[in-house]
């Protein structure tokens, strides 16, 4: 798994790309826990090149919302594809967060 950041105005914008399963799991989690510690508290997570992602990644993406969601942050996502897209379905994660299908189309929404 590969995460790279970006700033756009007061968010950061996160993708990742590979797997995110039980052994890569911890790293994204630690990765943006390290994050919120440094003061972030809203994050734009794109999923585009994200190949697959298991209940482990699923776990560490309801973790770092709640630490979000006590420090009044959120996190919000786009990009989801293939499986990615159909897991985040099953798992009822459409009812729980924004997701949009790009970023441009989240920080629209976002910063309007």
């Amino acid at each position: 798994m590969e995460i790279n950041t970006r700033k756009e105005k007061n968010i950061l914008i996160v993708s990742a790309k590979g797997r995110i399963d039980a052994v890569t799991a911890p790293e994204f989690e630690n990765s943006l826990s390290d994050m919120i510690a440094k003061g972030e508290n809203t994050f734009l997570i794109n999923f585009n090149n994200l190949d697959y992602i298991s209940s482990a990644g699923l776990r560490s993406v309801l973790a770092t919302a709640k630490k979000l969601k006590e420090k009044k942050g959120e996190i919000i996502f786009s990009g989801l594809q293939g499986s990615v897209k159909e897991v985040f379905n099953i798992a009822g994660f459409y009812s729980i967060f924004k997701i949009f299908d790009t970023d441009k189309d989240a920080l629209v929404k976002i910063l309007s």
